[in-house]
């Protein structure tokens, strides 16, 4: 049972017919639009359900479905049902290429069994072959028009036609050219047809010198259309033909209608079939473009969904550039009827629409705008009252036409029936409205009615929260900005905000204070209290959907790291095999040479000569196996010894870098190693005088291998490693920390970010692991904190 009557309207499904008349692709399936209705039967809609889902599967596959020629050719059914009529050749053209979409389809499910066996099962309302269609195609052409082979009456009668045709063409040209001759036509004139008759255009004034027969004359009534006598014959005979061919054709077009009679109870099956096939691919693609799925019917009353969207809202925002609040709600036998408060132009009634279009699109047969995990069920009753039903006729006030709707409720409620109420109880006093509004509320609640309400009224919220079956719900406010977040919260009653918002809009102090009196001291602290809370589970959500994305970002990162890992240990393993199998080959290479040369050395019995060549050949041995080493060559620096001073020039011990005395600070010194600066011990410094330090500038630039100088030029003592991945980073550190730890630097800074910690965890692991790590600690809170990792390399 639906209540009211326009119920469509009142939630704006028609709307959605229209957009699901415009994926049709002709009146067949738009016919079915028009007929599509809200059903209770459970069986019924999960058909329909599975039927535009494997639909949409087709369409997304992106395999070839025959999208024209959905054409409704019941008319000519009806027409040709009465024996002795016969179609037009246009209205057989357009049967043939609709019988050839039939066709197609089907071969299509045949072929599709297995994938697609929901679909596949309408095939049982076609019982057609392609008799018909071949019958159709042996008569009509691809323009629509009758085969010159369609009788050889008709071959002949066309062949006559065209000889007669070019016949009266030669003779007309004739008598043209030679009337041009003689200057009795109109310039750039020629022949042309008038009446269905070949005629020559002559001037009005020498009309009479040309025999034959006028039929027209132009607009000016300088030229006439003249018939010559000569070709009257020709013309007569074309005319008889041509009532002969048309004679013809009707007898042939009768004989085909004769044809096509017995098949009439057949073709209607079979373009049910075809409009049903057009209207699921209207919904598939409607479900297409809404995001739209099948989610999981239940038997048992509950409704768990997820991420809920009311598709013509979705579609409004999209054009201006919005993105919609997805809704997600559970109600079961525990919580049916939900009760919605909150401030205005806060969502409730969005909600409350949202939920009753996607209900009543369910019960329909339509995917709906949900994630496919949900939960649906089905009722049999659907009642809404929504907006103002005043009727000045019957003298029914808006309060009055609520309390029509609050009658109808309550007499024929039960608990296969879901109700929507808006703005519960209002359109009176407060204080009684709220008191009949409670009443009915508890009424419904008794028989066991599903529903979704939405109040302002105190007294129904506080009911909501001690009464089984009935549940609060809120729409998230931010208290500090004042402004609605489109989020429904289960649980808890939501705050109209009547206060915060009057004061954000201006009202003056005075005003809202005397309104708090009015109000009273307990109803002001619940409502204070009301948004507290709301502020607090604003918070709370923030900070667990913040921790659930880093757990996730922990999880990923983890699994990152522990496949590097194992990568890492599977290649150690691997080059350490490689590197003893070599190893073991050399070896053997080597012990095979060194028994070989002791051997000839036996059987020469000592000769110098073949032992000094066989020594030879083992030296030559032991160099093609000796690692390759890289040869630095370093300038020889004189040291001037003695204390140091601030712009001397002094050597590090360790590297043999040239650098630049900036500051002193009690045992360590501040230097610069072309633009880099560092921190070094004094006992790791040793002085130089300037000449040298111009010799070894001059010197630096040809050393081979490890360019201690060149390499501080272009290092920088910070690393910044932010949105690298997991395995990228162990090569980036270690290559660093060994850059610095050679060119002798104490301090070295990681930037890793805060984010959810992952790189941080990653990369300190890998420091712990580090032999020339001597400290590593957060930077301080005014340079980046624990996003950044201040690494102490060992002196």
């Amino acid at each position: 049972m639906l209540y009211p009557k326009n119920i469509e309207e009142k939630i704006n499904f028609i709307k959605i017919r229209e957009l699901l008349k415009e994926e049709c692709s002709g009146p067949l399936g738009v016919d079915f639009v028009q007929k599509m209705s809200f059903s209770k039967d459970p069986n019924l809609v999960a058909k329909l359900l599975t039927q535009t889902d494997e639909f949409k599967k087709i369409i997304e596959s992106g395999e070839l479905f025959p999208s024209s020629n959905f054409t409704n050719i019941y008319p000519y059914l009806e027409k040709a049902r009465i024996e002795y009529n016969f179609l037009y050749e246009e209205e057989f053209h357009e049967i043939r290429l609709s019988l050839f979409t039939l066709s197609r389809c089907i071969d299509f499910f045949r072929d599709h069994e297995e994938d697609y066996p929901n679909l596949f099962q309408l095939l049982g309302l076609v019982n057609l072959d392609n008799t018909l269609l071949k019958a159709i195609e042996r008569i009509i052409d691809e323009k629509g028009k009758v085969r010159n082979n369609a009788s050889q009456e008709l071959s002949l009668i066309r062949s006559q036609i065209l000889y007669e045709e070019n016949r009266l063409r030669k003779v007309l040209d004739r008598i043209f050219r030679e009337a041009k001759a003689k200057g009795l036509t109109p310039e750039d004139a020629s022949v042309t047809i008038r009446g269905g008759r070949m005629v020559i255009p002559v001037l009005a004034e020498n009309k009479r010198k040309i025999k034959g027969f006028i039929h027209d004359e132009s607009a000016t009534g300088q030229t006439v259309f003249l018939e010559p006598a000569e070709v009257l014959d020709i013309n007569n005979e074309l005319k008889d033909l041509e009532y002969m061919e048309r004679r013809e054709i009707q007898k042939i077009l009768t004989q085909l209608t004769d044809q096509l009679r017995p098949n009439i109870p057949e073709l209607r099956r079979a373009y049910h079939f075809l409009g049903m096939v057009d209207f699921i691919r209207a919904k598939a693609k409607f479900a297409i473009k809404t995001g739209s799925s099948k989610p999981t019917l239940s038997k048992t009353r509950q409704m768990e969904w997820y991420n809920a969207r009311h598709p013509l809202l979705e579609s409004a925002l999209k054009q201006a550039g919005k993105k919609i609040v997805p809704l997600t709600i559970q109600l079961d036998h525990n919580r049916r009827l939900l009760v919605i408060s909150g401030p205005n132009a806060g969502g409730k009634s969005v909600t409350l629409k949202t939920v009753a279009m996607v209900q009543y699109m369910l019960q329909c047969g339509l995917l709906i705008p949900l994630d496919s995990h949900s939960v649906c069920t089905l009722f049999d009753n659907f009642f809404i009252d929504i907006g103002d039903e005043q009727n000045i006729e019957n003298d029914l006030s808006t309060y009055s036409s609520h309390l029509m709707s609050m009658k109808f409720f309550t007499e024929f409620a039960n608990k296969k029936t879901i109700v929507f109420i808006d703005e519960f109880g209002t359109g009176t006093e407060p204080q009684f409205g709220g008191a009949i509004a409670e009443g009915i509320l508890l009424a419904l609640n008794q028989l066991g009615t599903y529903g979704v309400i939405t109040t302002h009224y105190g007294n129904l919220k506080q009911i909501s929260s001690r009464s089984q079956g009935l549940v609060n719900g809120a729409m998230r406010y931010d208290v500090d900005k004042l402004e609605p977040l489109y989020q429904l919260d289960i649980g808890k009653p939501g705050s109209s905000f009547a206060l915060e918002i009057a004061s954000k809009i201006g009202i003056s102090k005075d005003i809202i204070a005397y309104a708090k009196e009015q109000i009273g001291e307990e109803r002001v602290k619940y409502d204070k209290m009301l948004n507290k809370l709301e502020n607090q589970v604003t918070k709370y959500d923030q900070l667990v959907n913040e921790n659930q994305r880093k757990e996730r970002l922990l999880d990923q990162r983890m699994k990152e790291y522990t496949q590097l890992k194992e990568t890492i240990d599977q290649n150690k393993k691997k080059y350490i095999q490689e590197a003893k199998a070599e190893a073991k080959a050399l070896l053997d290479q080597v012990n095979k040479k060194i028994e070989t040369t002791i051997r000839t050395i036996k059987e020469n019995k000592a000769d110098k000569e073949v032992a000094k060549a066989a020594r030879v050949e083992i030296e030559e041995l032991k160099k093609r196996i000796k690692p390759e080493k890289t040869i630095i060559h370093d300038p020889v620096i004189k040291v001037i010894g003695g204390e140091i001073h601030v712009g001397d020039f002094v050597r590090v011990k360790d590297n043999g870098a040239v650098a630049e005395v900036l500051a002193i600070r009690k045992k360590e010194a501040e230097v610069s190693i072309g633009e880099l600066k560092s921190t070094v011990k004094l006992t790791r410094l040793e002085k130089i005088s300037n000449t040298e330090m111009k010799k070894e500038k001059k010197t630096y630039s040809k050393r081979i291998g490890f360019d201690t100088n060149s390499k501080m030029l272009d290092f920088s003592p910070n690393l910044d490693i932010r949105g690298k991945r997991g395995e990228e980073i162990l090569p980036v550190v270690q290559s660093f920390l060994d850059d610095g730890y050679m060119l002798g630097l104490k301090d070295l800074r990681i930037v890793h970010g805060k984010g959810d910690g992952i790189l941080r965890e990653i990369t300190r692991n890998l420091l712990k692991g580090m032999s020339q790590v001597a400290k590593m600690e957060d930077e301080h809170a005014d340079r980046g904190g624990a996003g950044v990792t201040l690494v102490t390399l060992k002196g």
